[in-house]
């Protein structure tokens, strides 16, 4: 009697990849990856990075990291953060990406809900010091054992990976390449407050097939990625997509326009990954005529409830995807296939990839919430990570476990089109591009500045909020926020208006 197969891990998909074509073109890292962590530009094949895979593994392994332990990975958009990943799962680790625009504050709350044994950082990031940031929050967690980073000059007591990268070593570790094991834990704001999220490799591939059935990503692709890929979104658009394909994946830190348009240029890029409004510009300034290789572009919007009042798309060569993206509880994607380029009808049920087969894969389920929000069922959905807190022992009547995570979007049916109309975003939580905050979180820092201080967050068409901050010493303000290792946005929400244009 034969075994049973296991389920494939990311991993195991690299694998696949390699064993194919071990000398094809697989990474490519940012034009200006020089001017953002102060290293140059690589380019690999699946065999050289199979290599560094397996020499960062055996320095994860030889450091003492047990097997199913988190590791935590805060790095910009270049071959590095692919590299790290992979070889933590390699390893048999668990990957908990940490957002670049967190600081102390935030690290040290994530390294401690998630009991972290180790973090990898990269020395300085556009100009800041993440290296330091990094040792500081890891002495508040006392669960870090192992604090490492890429780049140069990195404080003391930080094991440099560059080094450790192409350093050969044969140490290794039977791991059971299960799809089902836990792989990711990212980390969501919702009304209740900061969520950790985990997420199995079979969550993550199923995110990643959702986008690249539906926009129709081709096997063999040269798929740019210019999203931010530390979240479930960003990992699913960037890895998953790519080991899918079996092409080629180039990298670009968000965001410098000319270096874009040169890397697809350069690399013939034929499908892009971006955030949605960047791709609605790029449309705008004739995006056919600059980059005539592109036949696929991938939107990702953060504020799904802008999506049905975006501009059209006019770009004839290239199909646009508009990707929903709901905090780290799931997404969806819908191609626009109207003649004017408008956003494609979302209608309750399930909703297949691509939607226009019969009987094509399931990647999902849309509903409608009976409180009028909503909802998300299948594979990539974590709904255990959602679900409402239990009742009290001594209630007499038990709500029925939900197979569903309620988003908290406001969302309505359209009673002539059927269609699904998401309205608002969720009450109390703000957004300032990928960065979600409660609204009482605003008011508890401005109280930390004394009296007279104001922070609010504003309406924003492109980013969902904006900050926006007043003190009686603007300055001093901003200094009190560094130091508390608050956010950045936070912090340049007090900058000095009065030289502006």
């Amino acid at each position: 009697m034969t075994q049973p197969t296991a389920s494939p891990t990311l991993d195991t998909l690299f694998k696949r990849n390699l064993a194919r074509q071990p000398d094809a073109l697989a990474l490519v890292d940012p034009l200006n990856k020089q001017r953002i962590t102060g290293q140059p530009p690589k380019r690999l094949t699946f065999a050289q990075a199979d290599r560094m895979i397996s020499s960062l593994s055996a320095h994860f392994i030889e450091s003492g990291l047990p097997s199913n332990s988190v590791i935590a990975v805060q790095l910009p958009n270049t071959i590095e953060f692919a590299l790290t990943v992979l070889a933590a799962f390699r390893a048999g680790l668990v990957v908990a990406v940490l957002p670049l625009l967190w600081r102390q504050s935030e690290l040290t709350m994530a390294l401690n809900r998630t009991a972290a044994r180790g973090i990898v950082t990269s020395g300085k990031i556009d100009g800041v010091v993440y290296s330091d940031i990094a040792m500081n929050a890891a002495a508040e967690a006392f669960s870090i054992r192992h604090v490492c980073g890429f780049g140069s000059d990195l404080p003391e007591g930080m094991a440099s990976l560059d080094n450790a990268i192409f350093r050969e070593s044969l140490t290794s570790r039977a791991v059971i390449q299960d799809g089902r094991k836990a792989a990711l834990i990212s980390f969501d704001v919702t009304s209740d407050g900061f969520r950790p999220v985990p997420r199995a490799h079979l969550g993550l591939i199923a995110g990643g097939l959702s986008m690249s059935l539906e926009s129709d990503v081709p096997q063999g692709a040269t798929v740019l990625s210019a999203f931010s890929p530390m979240s479930f979104a960003g990992l699913a658009s960037s890895l998953a997509v790519w080991l899918l394909s079996g092409g080629t994946l180039v990298l670009h830190h968000p965001f410098d326009e000319e270096a874009l348009e040169q890397q697809i240029i350069e690399q013939a890029c034929d499908t892009l990954i971006a955030p949605a409004q960047l791709a609605l510009r790029l449309d705008e300034m004739d995006l056919a005529a600059r980059m005539p290789s592109l036949r696929n572009v991938v939107g990702l919007w953060r504020t799904p409830e802008q999506v049905g009042s975006s501009a059209c798309w006019t770009a004839q060569q290239a199909t646009l995807t508009d990707v929903y993206l709901f905090g780290e509880a799931g997404l969806f994607g819908a191609r626009r296939i109207a003649e004017d380029g408008s956003p494609a009808l979302i209608k309750p049920g399930p909703h297949g990839a691509p939607r226009e087969l019969p009987g094509s894969s399931i990647a999902g389920e849309i509903l409608l919430t009976p409180r009028g929000t909503l909802g998300l069922r299948g594979p990539m959905v974590p709904v255990a990570a959602y679900a409402p807190p239990p009742p009290p022992s001594d209630s007499l009547i038990a709500s029925p476990p939900r197979d569903y995570v309620d988003t908290d979007y406001a969302a309505r049916l359209d009673r002539v089109t059927g269609a699904i109309n998401i309205t608002a975003p969720p009450s109390g939580v703000m957004a300032v591009g990928g960065y979600r905050f409660l609204a009482q979180d605003l008011q508890e820092w401005a109280r930390r500045l004394g009296q007279g201080a104001l922070l609010t967050a504003l309406p924003d068409r492109l980013s969902g909020h904006r900050l926006a901050g007043r003190a009686l010493d603007n300055a001093r303000a901003r200094d009190a926020l560094t130091e508390l290792g608050l956010n950045p946005l936070m912090v340049e929400a007090f900058r000095d208006r009065s030289s502006a244009a």
